[in-house]
């Protein structure tokens, strides 16, 4: 069975136990359900962490979108559809 190791209400790592056999492990042995996950809480219930935010987008990747919807842009006016430009990407 999987548990999860709690510190300080923390989920700080998940292991497999037959749960009779003697382990040691720094914090308490819960029995993990499928809202157990490590970084996640416990105080009475697993408490699934809150999912991390998406990085800002830096000035290249910015310049690479636009450059890209230029060139889609520019083949459409040709008469492209989006399917026949999607052909072209490998």
């Amino acid at each position: 069975m999987k548990y999860a190791i709690v510190k300080d209400s923390l989920v700080t790592n998940i292991v497999e136990w037959d749960g009779e056999c003697e382990y040691h492990a720094d914090g308490e042995l819960i029995q993990a359900d499928e809202n157990a996950r490590i970084g996640g809480e416990y105080n009475g219930a697993f408490v699934l962490p809150d999912p991390e935010p998406e990085p800002e987008p830096t000035s290249e990747e910015l310049q690479a979108r636009a450059d890209k919807e230029s060139a889609n842009q520019k083949l459409r006016d040709l008469g492209l559809t989006d399917a026949e430009i999607e052909a072209f990407k490998l």
